[in-house]
């Protein structure tokens, strides 16, 4: 099976109904284009709120059943693609998760992956929003293939990728928000773009899957905060660990690139990574540390 998926890569402004509809036009782009499969970017309807700590952000929440979900819902069913929609789930009072819902061709929801991995860093303060995720890593059958989801900073877990891969996913999305702080940016900026892009060609090689990345761009700046630059640069690599298409650092744009699933058996035979794991001998793994 061979298709063309799309990540959306948008600027964020504070109002968050006019950041929904214009990601549903540019989903609407997609199609047009001929994409199969679509994907967000992280918490895509709203300025990345957590940079700061603040009640009142929690009122943004939304459950699966809310109205934004059954808007990709409307729109998957009548352009008859897949989309996976990244969204701040209000599961229960005082039970909030970064979530992204899979939505099938035919308006169903596949399926709901909730954020394994929560960052605590300086701006990115999500452990004060976000419950760690129960759903385990998942793997949704669509019409168009299984699809993997994980999350911004799950990415750079090599065992979440491996998981997903081992459970059959063709293509691992990761749905973003990663960006630099202002005063950092000169020093570490460039460094930091190539190991957010060089972990992610590894999980394509090691793994013999596809991975697409839709991250954020733009300045997001609040709360007396100084912002957070997201890099955009979101992008689409194969088995091989090739990048098939890369957005700009600094523009919204509509990314496409072409997916051949039968890249994914040819890549693992010439390549048995899975073949030659030795599972016998990954005990260790489960340990936070080995003295």
């Amino acid at each position: 099976m061979k298709y063309p998926i799309s990540l959306l890569q948008t600027h964020v402004s504070s109002d968050r109904d006019s950041n929904h509809e214009k990601t549903l036009k540019r989903a609407e782009e997609a199609v047009h284009s001929g994409a199969k499969v679509i994907c967000t970017q992280e918490l895509y309807s709203g300025f990345y709120f957590c940079q700061t700590e603040d009640h009142k952000y929690f009122s943004w929440a939304e459950s699966i059943d809310g109205i934004q979900i059954q808007s990709w819902q409307n729109f998957c069913r009548e352009h008859s693609v897949v989309c996976v929609v990244s969204f701040f789930e209000k599961r229960a009072h005082g039970i909030y998760h970064n979530s992204a819902a899979v939505i099938d061709a035919d308006g169903s929801i596949a399926g709901v992956y909730r954020k394994s991995h929560i960052p605590d860093d300086p701006q990115f303060l999500e452990k004060f929003y976000f419950t760690p995720g129960d759903t385990g890593y998942r793997v949704f059958k669509t019409k168009y293939g299984n699809i993997g989801v994980l999350i911004c900073w799950d990415q750079w877990f090599p065992e979440a990728a491996r998981i997903t891969a081992l459970m059959g996913a063709d293509i691992i999305f990761y749905p973003t928000a990663i960006g630099w702080l202002p005063s950092e940016k000169q020093e570490f900026g460039e460094s930091q773009v190539s190991a957010w892009l060089g972990i992610q060609r590894s999980h394509a090689i090691a793994n013999g899957c596809f991975i697409a990345a839709a991250n954020r761009t733009g300045l997001e700046k609040i709360d007396g905060t100084e912002g957070i630059e997201f890099w955009g640069n979101s992008f689409v690599i194969d088995p091989y660990g090739h990048c098939i298409s890369q957005a700009a650092s600094s523009e919204e744009e509509v990314l496409l690139g072409e997916v051949d699933l039968s890249k994914i058996d040819e890549a693992r035979t010439h390549w048995p990574f899975l073949r030659d794991r030795r599972i016998d001998t990954y005990s260790p793994l489960l340990n936070r540390y080995i003295d």
